[in-house]
């Protein structure tokens, strides 16, 4: 994986003319993007796993699905 994945859309406004926002990024705070709709500058990170996911994924099922 890249160090820098890029988002397609601004998660406020929704428009796509994002550019990366240099400056203040800190190494593992992920990086800046800004809107040039909006004019707003936000961070996308990652965050981790659900543990729910792993284990439904170890078991071969979906979260949603019951046993019947």
């Amino acid at each position: 994986m890249s160090e820098r994945a890029a988002p397609y859309y601004c998660p406020y406004c929704g428009d796509e003319d994002l550019e990366p926002h240099e400056g203040d990024g800190g190494r593992g705070s992920g990086h800046a993007w800004a809107c040039a709709s909006c004019a707003r500058v936000f961070r996308v990170g990652f965050v981790g796993l659900r543990a729910g996911a792993i284990a439904d994924a170890r078991r071969g099922t979906s979260s949603g699905e019951e046993n019947a």
